[in-house]
């Protein structure tokens, strides 16, 4: 059935928009892992700061909120917003495991004054070796910690489910398509190690990202790459909005009805859309208006990121393009 009769379909019917949702199988962006130096309560409590810390990052996208007037006074009362801790067995010693109420962080955060953007999506890590096996947990723990410290979260490849993956050569779109439908994110790192030094690549909405470092061993290379992952994409990602943009939106690869409102559903659910009509369908695609809190490169990006959306073809009557992930 052509998309233009899809449409009419879903008016005629008054088909309300489906929110897709996609069990992640990630541990809750408000539950973190870090190190902690004994069971004594100050450590604890020290441990504890140290995990808002991350979890507020995260839930503000990605932004830096140490400058924050009452920050400091947040992190101190770490302990009275604290839903359930667990001490773990670390290789490096011993670790505490913390979940944060999840209403009393988006309060802390809306305190301090900045927009809770919600938690990004996770990173997928996709690093290879010199003999082109992909790196486990372990051997990514200081990239991930990086990563986690900056308020970003991971994800890593099932070593075993990676025969057909992309690589640093090789990023083909409908690779990077299974791994976002796999994974349920649009935001993947590829690496490439070479002994004390490794290539990467950034697919994160727009256009790839590609970098190289160095360090004195493995771990610094990892944790440099981790730094220069979060850098990337906190200036791509944490665009900060305010009077409302008028823009259009192409979208294309929307086969059905279900496509059609799942697609609606999500673009009403996110914070940075106030607005959103249907204009016109053409083949597989659909033209919307969209009243938004960015500008529309920079919403582009901001959906991509969720993986059921990639960067598509640009279209002569929209300000940006997409295509939907099946």
């Amino acid at each position: 059935m052509r998309l233009s009769r899809l449409l009419l379909v879903c008016f005629m019917l008054g088909l309300a928009p489906l929110l897709s949702v996609h069990a992640q199988g990630q541990v809750s962006p408000y539950t973190v892992v870090v190190s902690v130096a004994d069971t004594s309560d100050a450590a604890r409590d020290s441990a504890f700061a140290d995990a808002l810390a991350q979890v507020l990052a995260r839930t503000a996208g990605g932004q830096d909120l140490s400058s924050k007037p009452g920050y400091g006074d947040a992190l101190k009362d770490a302990a009275g917003i604290v839903q359930q801790f667990q001490y773990q067995r670390a290789a490096t010693g011993l670790s505490l495991q913390v979940t944060f109420d999840q209403a009393a962080v988006q309060r802390t955060v809306a305190q301090l004054g900045v927009s809770a953007s919600g938690p990004r999506p996770p990173v997928l890590l996709l690093v290879r070796d010199e003999d082109g096996s992909v790196l486990t947990r372990d051997a990514l723990a200081t990239l991930t910690q990086a990563v986690t410290a900056r308020g970003f979260s991971t994800v890593l490849a099932d070593p075993g489910k990676t025969g057909d993956t992309p690589n640093l050569t090789s990023a083909e779109p409908d690779q990077l398509a299974a791994l976002s439908r796999q994974y349920k994110t649009g935001l993947i790192l590829l690496g490439q190690m070479h002994g004390n030094a490794a290539d990467w690549v950034l697919v994160s909405g727009g256009p790839q990202q590609r970098w190289s470092s160095t360090g004195a061993n493995a771990a610094a290379v990892l944790t440099d790459a981790g730094n220069g992952l979060a850098d990337r994409l906190g200036k791509q990602l944490n665009v900060i909005g305010s009077a409302t943009v008028d823009g259009k939106l192409w979208v294309s690869q929307l086969n059905s009805a279900t496509d059609f409102a799942n697609l609606l559903g999500l673009l009403r659910a996110d914070p940075n859309v106030r607005q959103v009509t249907a204009l016109s369908a053409q083949g597989d695609g659909m033209l919307f208006a969209v009243k938004a809190s960015l500008p529309m490169d920079a919403l582009a990006n901001s959906l991509a990121a969720g993986g059921r959306l990639l960067r598509g073809e640009a279209h002569t009557e929209a300000d940006a393009s997409l295509r939907w992930v099946h």
